[in-house]
């Protein structure tokens, strides 16, 4: 007796439009319907054109916790929809046209005809005069740089601990981590409970309706990116640096974390 399906890896109602992100090549529209699961792929429709695809599970990735305007569902390879199906996007590589008067590299097409190796050409093994003194001096040079560069070197680094007047037993504060605090439930309203008033507060849209949140912290050196509709409903998925590396993600609903998400949002 065959095994049921096995069921999606995120809850759907049916009635509940999902985006897919990155968003599929060529389709227009990104808003989605569940369909149907069997044990290897996904079948979506799409809710304005009404067309039917189907996703191999192997592609399909996280889900975000957050679904309002719309629940996101990553994918882990960039898609493309061509003749009925869906396929990984591959770039293609555009080979430049060969200049007119360029010598050709390749084998001529008498060689390539017949399948014959290209003749050999004669190397000349002997050295002109004067050659051997010249490398002799090259050498010579090589090494006198090499001497110069490191006696430099010794001289820089004695300089600067000459001129270091810190003890050697200074203990460095750790970087603020109060960060580590917050979780995928807090609001704007909780993270200010948490971190104290913010220097700043931007809104910043994304893929498929997403509308994300930042509440900087210079002080602390980190940014607090909440991920929701505008308002109340923008909940706390992580914290970048200064350099806008992620420093700090949450659990997500389906499975993983919301590092991906971070890493995919650009600086703002």
């Amino acid at each position: 007796m065959a095994s049921p399906p096995i069921p999606p890896p995120f809850d759907y109602s049916g009635r509940r439009p999902v985006s897919f992100y990155p968003a599929i090549l060529n389709v227009e529209h990104n808003e989605w319907l569940f369909r149907k699961a069997t044990w290897s792929e996904i079948v979506v429709v799409n809710c304005k054109t009404g067309t039917e695809i189907s996703i191999p599970r192997r592609f399909m990735g996280e889900v975000s916790r957050i679904d309002d305007p719309v629940l996101i569902v990553g994918l882990t390879r960039e898609l493309e929809y061509k003749n009925g199906a869906v396929w990984p996007y591959q770039r293609r590589v555009l080979q430049m046209p060969m200049a007119v008067g360029e010598a050709h590299t390749g084998p001529s097409p008498v060689a390539r005809e017949r399948g014959t190796p290209a003749p050999i050409v004669g190397i000349r093994l002997e050295s002109p005069a004067g050659q051997g003194a010249f490398r002799l001096f090259g050498r010579a040079m090589v090494v006198a740089v090499a001497a110069v560069t490191a006696t430099l070197y010794v001289a820089v680094i004695y300089l600067s601990r000459a001129g270091d007047s810190r003890p050697r037993g200074a203990v460095w504060a750790a970087r603020d981590k109060a960060f580590l605090q917050l979780t995928g439930a807090d609001d704007a309203a909780a993270v200010r409970a948490k971190l104290g008033p913010p220097a700043g507060d931007r809104w910043r849209s994304g893929p498929a309706g997403a509308q994300y949140r930042a509440l900087d912290y210079p002080s602390r050196r980190y940014t607090a990116i909440l991920m929701g509709s505008r308002g109340a409903s923008a909940r706390y998925i992580g914290s970048v640096d200064d350099h806008w590396s992620v420093i700090h993600s949450v659990p997500l609903a389906g499975g993983g974390s919301s590092e991906s998400l971070l890493r995919a949002l650009k600086r703002f």
